[in-house]
């Protein structure tokens, strides 16, 4: 019995590989099991190799996994591409006219009749659901393993077509268990959940969007594009509910612009991008900046620059995220690192907005924003709801008898907000130097007086800016951000089999950098810092922000794929092996 398996559905794009793996991976995840997925995808709608992996585990997971036991094949391109990544003892399922058994030692090929089979049910339309029951069947799985998805999922078409999914599960279940019960092939058997309780499924993007319905966000302006839409397609549904409002924008400017007028009106606003359309916000972020108006953006990272990779993987929008616009501003870039840490820091983040009445950018990347993970149930008491110093109608009307200073200077760095309406405010806001009426002023000590005020309010920013796993003396340091989360964690626990102390630090705020992480990078031997992207980008980061003089160890990766262990790992025995000699 093993307590963790990968399996993994291959073929052409506009075949069904993704909702195929969409509901392998919500079946396992309804019967307790912890879910990590992966998907490779072209930038195109129909046509070109494609493939979703699914690490299934009966611990908590946030790595897909180097290696397949299982491969649905659909095609001859998916079996070229993946022969190097099977198991010994894996088994490729393949559909075939003929039923047939091949194994050359380390890889089972089982042809069965896909096709055939789903169109002697219902049609070829059915042919994942006899290939996801033979799949649950070479995992030692139940039968019964797809009943109330398809119930749930089907339901509004009628018990036919209930009915002609279940069929169609069960024969491929059986067509599968007679290799098996004849002692042909051997199962792969995975272990049950300790807990067999229903866990919740979603992509980052989704709990993105949750995070911000959940914090009170009721406007989001924003532009299509890959791989961030699904924050605006989930809250286009969700919003009105609850009396919110989701404009698609004409361009990625008025996506922006529009949220900097909803949130200058006192409504919790923000609007979702990827790489080149954070590029041409910036400008609009500097007027965010200026008039210390709360924004919260999110920015999932891909492949760049230019429209450079729009389906893959890559984490080189830091420098942007933390220096992009002309000038200087305050801002804050937080990083989450799994799904559920996307819903809370994202619930978080429209706090800091207003606490500190800046942008605030969620630094998402493609891997986290798109792909499946299990997460445990959201506790929203854990979402408190602080709109900082923004005014209450009453407050705001004692200003009556003076003129109210929206830019006050304050010990702080922050000045009382009041809405557009309200008796008593001021309600001037433009992107011009101004003092503390709002009025423009160009008063070289009124300018320096208002630098110091809006660069300086981040200062009481305290709260811990990252994750660290181990103690402050190592033997080695692994310092990451966002989505190499899990394959830095794999790397830890690898490394400490081998008897070697290793501490993972997981940076979750970009800017302002914590600067206690300096304990942790002097204690340790070694430093190694790994993301994907060319230059290094985090490294330098905080070689710029720590000034220590030490030297860091980089381990990158930007063709556009996320990292597998294997190549971690070999890399990590390159660097201590040249510290020894």
């Amino acid at each position: 019995m093993r307590n963790e398996v990968v399996w993994k559905v291959g073929g052409q794009q506009g075949e069904g590989i993704d909702s195929t793996g969409q509901i392998f991976a919500l079946a396992l995840a309804r019967k307790g099991y912890f879910i990590s997925s992966n998907k490779h995808f072209a930038s195109r709608i129909k046509g070109g190799y494609t493939h979703y992996q699914i690490h299934v585990s009966t611990e908590p997971t946030y790595y897909h996994g180097d290696y397949t036991d299982v491969l649905l094949a659909l095609d001859q391109e998916t079996i070229d591409n993946n022969l190097e990544v099977m198991s010994k003892g894996s088994i490729i399922l393949r559909d075939g006219k003929e039923e047939s058994l091949e194994s050359d030692g380390k890889i089972t090929t089982l042809f069965l009749p896909l096709t055939e089979i789903a169109e002697s049910i219902g049609g070829k339309i059915v042919r994942n659901m006899v290939a996801l029951g033979a799949s649950s069947a070479l995992f030692g799985l139940s039968e019964d393993l797809f009943d109330s998805l398809i119930e749930d999922k089907f339901k509004k078409k009628g018990e036919e077509i209930v009915n002609m999914n279940k069929n169609a599960v069960r024969a491929g279940f059986d067509k599968a268990k007679e290799y098996l019960n004849a002692g042909k092939l051997a199962a792969i058997q995975l272990e049950k959940p300790e807990l067999e309780v229903p866990r919740n499924l979603m992509i980052g993007n989704e709990a993105v969007g949750f995070g911000a319905l959940a914090a009170g966000c009721r406007f989001l302006s924003a532009y299509p594009i890959t791989p961030a839409s699904e924050v605006m397609e989930w809250l286009k549904k969700e919003l009105p509910r609850v009396g919110g409002t989701v404009v698609q924008a004409e361009d990625e400017i008025a996506g922006i612009t529009m949220a900097i007028g909803a949130a200058y009106s006192g409504v919790r606003a923000m609007t979702s991008t990827s790489g080149p359309g954070f590029s041409l916000k910036t400008e609009a972020l500097g007027l965010a900046g200026i008039s210390e108006t709360p924004l919260v953006i999110m920015n999932t990272q891909r492949g760049g620059p230019g429209t450079g990779l729009p389906t893959k993987y890559e984490q080189a929008d830091v420098n942007t995220m933390i220096n992009a616009g002309h000038g200087e501003i305050p801002r804050i870039v937080l990083a989450p690192s799994t799904v559920e840490e996307a819903f809370y820091m994202t619930a978080q983040a429209f706090n800091y907005a207003e606490q500190y009445q800046c942008p605030v950018i969620i630094a998402m990347d493609l891997y986290l924003s798109l792909f499946n993970q299990t997460v445990n149930k959201l506790d929203f008491s854990k979402i408190n709801i602080n709109r900082g110093k923004l005014l209450f109608d009453e407050e705001a009307a004692k200003n009556d008898e003076r003129y109210f200073l929206r830019y006050e200077f304050t010990q702080d760095g922050i000045s009382s907000r009041t809405i557009p309406g309200q008796k008593g405010g001021v309600h001037t806001a433009n992107s011009n130097e101004h003092n503390q009426t709002g009025h423009i002023d160009e008063d070289p000590t009124n300018r320096t007086n208002m630098m110091k005020k809006r660069l300086g309010k981040l200062a009481s920013l305290i709260d811990p800016g990252f994750e660290a796993t181990g103690n402050k003396e190592a033997d080695v340091l692994l310092v990451g951000f966002g989505s190499t989360y899990g394959v830095i964690q794999e790397a830890k626990k690898s490394l400490e089999k081998r008897g070697i102390n290793v501490t993972h630090v997981h940076v979750k705020r970009l800017t302002p950098f914590d600067l206690s992480l300096k304990d942790y990078v002097l204690g340790a031997k070694t430093v190694i810092v790994i993301e994907n992207n060319y230059t290094g980008q985090l490294k330098r980061l905080m070689q710029m922000e720590l000034n220590t003089g030490k030297e860091l160890k980089s381990i990158t990766k930007y063709d556009g794929n996320p990292f597998t262990l294997r190549e971690v790992m070999e890399q990590i025995d390159n660097i201590l092996a040249e510290e020894v000699r």
